[in-house]
């Protein structure tokens, strides 16, 4: 690249800023897992109601990502972002002042609905700041690396947290999203993006969106709990699948879509969107599945934990180095495919986990999934927003952190349905976390699949090393 096109002064700093949100979010989320038995403790609230936690932030944000995305191209990026970052950063203050259970759930519902808003907002305004190209390549790649650091980290961090009072768990994202929110006022402008003609609000595709998501991510969460029935997880796919067909149809008819349709009829963009499921889906089931095994199965602490999964955070180095020169030499498709492979790998290199195991087992699968990350989390986000007009970066960007936050609570769900069919059926602790380790190595094999199909001899675009 040269030197006139390097990441310099705004820019660097806009970036830099974009990269602290996405830090602060997936930081957020793990430390708060990290602290859930604390916060039993201390408050005494039941079983149902900490799970309860969980699910409000989930369907808070996988509810509302769509719907935010758009919202930051109707509306502007910068706008939606520094409003939703100031919500996030009051409503996680109010957890960490939480004596009741219910204002927790309160607290954690509206943080997800500003991560739902702010996220595609900042990653929109990656998209529209950097030209197509070399510049948004390379930031997209930090930016990625950024993200997955974060959660990582906040293993860590989240156990060191609680273990001085599980209230800085929440404490201490409010202070990091001042800091973010003061650079940001800073330096972030409104990019030069024409807002799409006519600019009417599409509120009746805006209520059965988010309302379909929401019941959509519902039920997924459901699954988790097969002990409990299946007529409300049924009942919330059905309730789901029908405000979905009728937003598609309100979408048809609009003179003002909140999203145009035709944006689907890109294949690279929706073979994106379903190989970042997947990819969620595969990590989050493998690593609540590993959480489960080294605390509850081999004894170990949270701290212990969090410093195990911390090598699969190589991406952080690896991400902004070498993915950019894969890329640049292979294309974005080849290096995703590469990933991919080394998840499979990764994956069923664990199916054989024993009680006996020594860290230095788990190792190769740590860093193999580290690879896993670094070349595949930047370079999808890069195929699902290239070749999109500059008017809907947002809904791009909304679209693919959607399947990111849904690949997720899939992801957990479906693990938690095979480890309880197979401790039901009598199997051992151990026995049923491999049973459950079959479904991320069918996910990630999924997904090789999905990229394969779709491989074609293509120029690459450039990144820079």
């Amino acid at each position: 690249m040269r030197a006139s096109e390097r990441l310099t002064g705004r820019p660097l700093g806009v970036l830099l800023v974009l990269c602290g949100t996405i830090f602060l979010e997936g930081v957020d989320v793990a430390m708060l897992n990290v602290a859930l038995p604390a916060i039993r403790a201390d408050l005494g609230v039941s079983t149902s109601m900490l799970s309860g936690v969980v699910t409000a932030y989930v369907l808070g944000y996988g509810g509302f990502t769509l719907l935010g995305g758009r919202a930051a191209d109707l509306l502007g990026r910068r706008r939606m972002f520094l409003f939703w970052l100031t919500v996030f950063l009051v409503f996680s203050g109010l957890g960490g002042f939480a004596n009741e259970g219910w204002v927790l759930l309160v607290a954690r519902f509206v943080t997800g609905v500003a991560a739902g808003f702010m996220t595609p907002a900042g990653l929109s305004l990656i998209t529209t700041s950097f030209a197509e190209g070399r510049q948004r390549n390379k930031a997209l790649l930090v930016y990625a690396g950024t993200g997955a650091a974060g959660f990582a980290l906040g293993l860590v961090i989240g156990g060191l947290l609680t273990a001085v009072g599980w209230r800085w768990v929440f404490f201490a994202p409010v202070i990091l999203a001042a800091g973010i929110l003061l650079a940001a006022v800073v330096l972030i402008k409104e990019p030069a993006v024409p807002r799409p003609a006519g600019g009417r609000f599409d509120v009746p595709g805006a209520v059965t969106m988010t309302g379909g998501m929401m019941l959509l991510v519902y039920g997924v969460v459901r699954l988790e709990h097969p002990g409990e029935g299946w007529g409300w997880t049924v009942a919330a796919f059905a309730g789901a699948f029908a405000l979905l067909a009728a937003f598609t149809a309100i979408e048809r008819r609009s003179a003002d879509p909140l999203v145009r349709l035709g944006v689907f009829r890109s294949a690279s963009l929706v073979r994106a969107n379903v190989v970042a499921t997947l990819l969620t889906a595969s990590f989050m089931g493998f690593q609540f599945l590993v959480t489960l095994y080294l605390q509850e199965l081999r004894g170990w602490t949270p701290i212990q934990t969090g410093l195990a999964l911390l090598i699969a955070a190589a991406d952080v180095l690896l991400a902004p180095t070498l993915t950019p020169v894969l890329v640049n030499r292979y294309g974005n498709a080849r290096v995703i495919l590469g990933g991919l492979l080394s998840g499979v790998v990764a994956f069923a290199m664990f199916l054989g986990v024993g009680m006996d195991w020594t860290y230095a087992a788990m190792v190769p699968s740590m860093l193999l999934i580290g690879l896993m990350f670094a070349f595949v989390y930047g370079p999808v986000t890069i195929v699902a927003t290239e070749g999109i007009a500059e008017h809907e970066q947002g809904l791009a960007g909304g679209l693919i952190t959607s399947s990111f936050q849904f690949g997720a609570a899939l992801g957990i769900s479906m693990v938690t349905v095979v480890n309880v069919a197979a401790l039901d059926g009598g199997a051992s602790g151990i026995d049923a976390v491999r049973a459950a380790l079959v479904v991320p190595v069918l996910a990630t094999l999924v997904s090789v699949v999905v990229v394969a199909s779709g491989l074609r001899r293509r120029t690459p675009v450039p990144v820079e090393a």
